[in-house]
């Protein structure tokens, strides 16, 4: 829509996405914030619409933005470094999230089922993507 990829750079440290690599990045960022700013500040709006407006919010920025993330230009070394902190982040996620299935068991005699879900998941498509992977030969 409004984004361009050759304004931004991926972002490699401090998550994922990406950030402003020009002036024109910057004024993006600015238009994209500065009403939203606007709309929370305002006390005249009752939560819910606020709710709604920011969803409404986050979805068109994720929607504008998604292709940017995408059509990033990266070398073969780029791809191999962010697969391996990928790899790093989801491995300190699962773990992160096995202690706390743990911790739940141990403290409370259960546990939160959407964390049980999570980990299911992970495992799924770690399987689905690896059952496709090894079907198209890479």
């Amino acid at each position: 829509m409004f984004a361009r990829p050759e304004w931004f750079k991926r972002r490699k440290y401090g998550g994922w996405g990406v950030y402003p690599a020009t002036w024109q990045g910057w004024v993006y960022i600015l238009v994209l914030l500065l009403p939203f700013a606007i709309f929370q500040i305002l006390g005249t709006i009752d939560e819910q619409t606020k709710t709604y407006v920011t969803l409404g919010w986050v979805a068109l920025v994720l929607f504008d933005i998604a292709p940017v993330v995408v059509t990033l230009r990266k070398d073969e070394r780029e791809h191999k470094i962010e697969a391996i902190a990928e790899r790093n982040a989801a491995w300190a996620m699962v773990l992160m999230l096995a202690i706390g299935i743990g911790y739940q068991a141990v403290t409370k005699g259960s546990f939160d089922i959407f964390l049980i879900i999570t980990l299911f998941a992970g495992v799924a498509a770690k399987a689905i993507s690896n059952i496709y992977l090894e079907r198209r030969g890479i």
